[in-house]
Formats: C-alpha cells, structure tokens, sequence
C-alpha cells in the first residue's frame, strides 16, 4: 500500500474584509502576531480576530477607494530563526496579492511579530508602504547581523510602538527606524506612552493613525498634521513622536 504524502502547508489569504470591491486600486495583507519559535500551525480564528477590527477600519474608510484587505494565515506559528517563516509568508501574500490584483499598490500591516514579518517583506516589489504595530524585534547583538533595513528604501514606513510594552521593547523599534531613517526619510515612529503591547488604551487613536496612514500611502489622501511633521522631522524627534490623546477625533 503506497504511503500517502504529508501535505505540505501552505500560507494563504483570507476573505476579502468588508464588501469586495467592483474594481481593486489598493491592498491591504494583515500579517497577525506570531511566536518567536514554534512549529505549530497557527489558529486562523485567532489570528484573525488580533487584526480584524482594524482591517474593518480600512475597509470602511476606503470603500469609494478599491480596497482589498486580506488576513495571513501563517504556515507555522513561529518566526523559527534563520527559517524566517512569518517574513516569507509575508512575501508569498505580497507575490499573492499581484498575482490577483495586478500593478496595484500593497501595504503590509503587522502585529508583534507580523510586525516583524512587515517590514523585513517590505522590499517586495509591490510593497508600497508597511505599517508595523509594536513590532517585535532581536536584540541586536554585535555579533550577529542587525535586522535589515535596506529593503525599506521607497517604502513609505510608519512604527507604532506602546512605551510600556513588556513583550516587545520599544527601544528596538526606535533603533531600527533610526537605522532605515538614514537610508529612507519616508520613515516615521510614534509612541503612545504608558501602553503596553496591547495598545488598548488607546486603541481608537492608533487605529485612527493607521487609518490615516493606509489612506495617505495606498490613495493619495493628505496625512494628518502630526504625520505630516513626523515624517519630515530628523531623527530622533519624527522617531520618538508621541500619540496625543484623542487623535483623529472630530
């Protein structure tokens, strides 16, 4: 009796959020948390609940745009090393999304790890813009290579980091922006002082600035003033700018 093969795991995309667009102009792929290792397979409910609400946002926000939102689902858990599984599957959504969509810009937006994911896949060709939301990172150890920036050269790049976060410190988002902001001034931080790694605190405010940031980088939308200025600003202060309460409220 012939052994059956085990199926190889592949990632792929998840339904459309919100209605799908009559015609495509700009993509958004959510690229969930994820483990540092682990070779599990991911829970798809899980994983797409972390970014749901928010990929709802965009949707709402763009639905005169074309927008197309998509969750990630991961093959495994865990970033694993060298193995990079998260900024691969990153990559693959990317390939993905041209493959379906065309020439069509795509954002990548990532969570904790997805974060991670986001900006090393952001050099993909049709990468226009990455969005990292308390990004976990290494410690840069002199010993071994930095995480790489050079990919972000062209991107439009903005980090969101809570200053209490014990999961992923902030301090290494801030260093790694200050490492692209040499080779990119498209790159911007801000911090939302006292969260944690949830932001739930303020919640409604980075959403409104991601919001705010998808729209400027896929369609062409004006940025807020305080985006506008972080941009613009030289290290560290467009790096270190903070989050004021209430952002995007009318």
């Amino acid at each position: 009796m012939a052994q059956q093969a085990t199926p190889v795991r592949t990632a792929r995309l998840g339904r459309p959020l919100g209605p799908e667009p009559a015609t495509v102009s700009g993509v958004v792929l959510l690229l969930p948390a994820g483990d540092e290792t682990s070779h599990r397979r991911p829970s798809p409910v899980f994983a797409a609940a972390s970014v749901r609400a928010l990929g709802r946002r965009l949707t709402r926000a763009a639905r005169h745009e074309g927008l197309a939102a998509h969750t990630v689902h991961y093959r495994l858990r865990g970033w694993n090393g060298n193995e990079a599984n998260l900024a691969r599957d990153a990559e693959w959504a990317a390939e993905e999304a041209v493959r379906r969509y065309g020439d069509v810009p795509v954002c990548l937006v990532g969570l904790g790890m997805g974060g991670r994911a986001a900006l090393r896949a952001g050099g993909h060709q049709g990468v226009n813009s990455v969005l990292a939301i308390a990004p976990w990172l290494p410690e840069e150890d002199v010993a071994a290579s930095p995480e790489p920036v050079k990919q972000l050269v062209g991107r439009q790049v903005l980090i969101v980091h809570g200053t209490n976060d014990q999961r992923a410190d902030p301090e290494l988002s801030f260093r790694l922006a200050a490492r692209a902001k040499k080779a990119n001034r498209k790159v911007c931080r801000f911090e939302v002082h006292s969260d944690g790694h949830g932001l739930h605190q303020h919640r409604d405010e980075v959403h409104a600035l991601a919001e705010n940031f998808v729209m400027g980088a896929l369609f062409g939308r004006s940025f807020a003033r305080p985006l506008e200025d972080a941009l613009a600003a030289p290290p560290p202060l467009g790096l270190r700018m903070p989050l004021a309460s209430g952002f995007g409220h009318h």
